[in-house]
């Protein structure tokens, strides 16, 4: 049975309890023992970490201490997935660049804060993290990140559509869903999420579940490499 690690905490505009608990009910579903912490002395036992398959973080801003950010670090790198969403995991821990390199983004604004409509575009490729899933259109924060270029895009969005200062500059198709490699470890991420119930619409649920189930297998991959090297291309094919 694979093991997965939700931590949730920080700023509690974004319901990390109540999405959560969401993310708990997918992961029992596919047959995870989870584990579900409200401090980040989760993060504290090394050796643990390296043990589960899938760590969550859902922790806007906030701070951490970096023996635990190594940790994760640490565990990340010898195969254990990393997936999260929205501000629990690139807007935690501000002033933590190891942090950002290994998640692979950091916010930096959301033009015309919550209730945004806006369109989330698949990217094309032969991920199988979206096959089959088509453009969809939200009603939410519409993130901009500042975004590592060694990720994988899944999905974007068109920035502007609500007005600011970057209105001056021209379009840009912003990373709303990627992923990326840590050691052997996986890493998944969707900007979406501000509240719970954008977590609960059916296409964000399938892509989140997809990604879990992926950065999991990230130790049986490494395995079946034969050299612990990190995975490319159609050796993604795995879900």
């Amino acid at each position: 049975m694979k093991k997965a690690l939700i931590v949730w905490g920080g700023w509690l505009g974004h319901q990390p309890k109540e999405v959560a608990a969401i993310f708990r009910g997918q992961l029992e579903a596919e047959g995870f023992e989870v584990e579900v912490s409200d401090t980040l002395e989760a993060f504290a036992d090394a050796e643990k970490l390296k043990s589960l398959d899938l760590i969550i973080p859902l922790w806007t801003m906030g701070k951490i201490e970096q023996r635990l950010v190594d940790n994760v670090s640490a565990a990340v790198q010898s195969g254990v997935g990393l997936a999260g969403s929205h501000g629990g995991m690139c807007d935690a821990f501000r002033e933590n660049v190891d942090w950002q390199f290994m998640t692979g983004s950091q916010w930096v604004a959301h033009p015309g804060n919550d209730g945004v409509r806006y369109t989330v575009n698949i990217s094309n490729s032969s991920s199988p993290l979206t096959e089959g899933i088509e453009d969809f259109e939200v009603s939410t924060e519409q993130y901009y990140l500042h975004v590592d270029p060694a990720v994988e895009v899944l999905a974007t969005t068109r920035f502007p559509v609500a007005p600011g200062p970057h209105s001056a500059n021209k379009p840009v198709d912003m990373p709303v869903i990627y992923t990326k490699r840590w050691g052997q470890g996986r890493v998944y991420y969707t900007s979406l999420g501000h509240q719970a119930n954008i977590m609960e619409i059916p296409v964000v649920m399938e892509l989140t579940r997809r990604g879990f189930l992926w950065c999991a297998e990230g130790k049986t991959a490494a395995k079946s490499s034969g050299n612990g090297e990190a995975y490319t291309g159609m050796q993604d094919n795995q879900l």
